[in-house]
């Protein structure tokens, strides 16, 4: 099953414990694959570097390292028009168009509500891991 994980999912996952953190360990046990765009990669590090200038001590780079190595990178032309209410957040559906990806894991507004939009579907991670990932 291929996956798209909106940065704010790819972050609590990486720090926090609950759906977003069993969502990266299905994707780190080869269970769900990943996909990224550069705009989205980019997004994951400026958001990492914003957390490291805020609180020393945490890293997001050797997960970033893992997720260049081990996602499906994904060539995402924008959409050339504007869909989600917050215009940074059309990199994840051009994404999902891209990379023939039919869901993105999010607990973004915006995101939810353009859920339906060619077809992807925008799900927060608890209903995905209630839905996928039931031990």
């Amino acid at each position: 099953m291929r996956l798209i994980l909106d940065t704010n999912v790819f972050v609590s996952g990486v720090f926090f414990a609950g759906p977003p953190l069993r969502i990266l360990d299905a994707w780190r046990d080869g269970r769900i694959e990943l996909l990224a765009s550069p705009e989205i990669l980019e997004e994951y590090a400026e958001v990492g570097d914003r957390l490291r200038a805020r609180y020393p001590g945490v890293d997001l780079t050797p997960v970033l390292a893992m997720v260049v190595r081990k996602a499906t990178l994904v060539h995402a032309p924008p959409l050339g028009k504007q869909v989600c209410a917050d215009p940074d957040d059309d990199k994840f559906l051009a994404c999902a168009l891209a990379g023939r990806c039919r869901r993105i894991l999010s607990g973004d507004k915006h995101l939810l509500e353009v859920s339906g939009f060619r077809r992807i579907k925008v799900l927060r991670p608890r209903e995905f891991v209630d839905a996928h990932l039931r031990a």
